[in-house]
């Protein structure tokens, strides 16, 4: 099993001795990873780009941002549980489409988007 299975499986045994599967619905884990993701951004907000890139040398802001990250890590990994999909295998499928849209020798050094996928 992946870290991510056992992570999934710990989160499971969680939320069912605390009797919450009732609540952790697809649309309530959603609201709740979004909520997450906002408390993360927030955290980056107002910094500079140079400021960001060097967020984590400040202790406290470091210890905010990793709690910030485990709570995404958290309510995107039970969200995907609860939906019956294997969060690294997805991720790797999504990342063998981008190589196959974004060749390296087209899109190095670019931001530009690929077109859209022919169906």
């Amino acid at each position: 099993m992946h870290d991510d299975g056992r992570l999934a499986a710990r989160l499971r045994e969680f939320a069912t001795a605390r009797d919450w599967e009732q609540f952790h619905t697809p649309k309530n884990l959603a609201m709740a990873l979004a909520g997450e993701v906002g408390e993360l951004l927030a955290e980056l907000q107002w910094l500079t780009p140079e400021e960001s890139a060097s967020v984590m040398a400040d202790a406290e802001a470091a210890g905010r941002l990793r709690a910030e990250l485990g709570d995404v890590a958290i309510y995107l990994t039970r969200l995907a549980d609860v939906l019956g999909i294997d969060l690294a295998e997805a991720a790797h499928a999504k990342l063998d489409e981008s190589e196959r849209r974004y060749d390296a020798a087209t899109y190095r050094g670019s931001a530009r988007k690929a077109p859209p996928i022919k169906p």
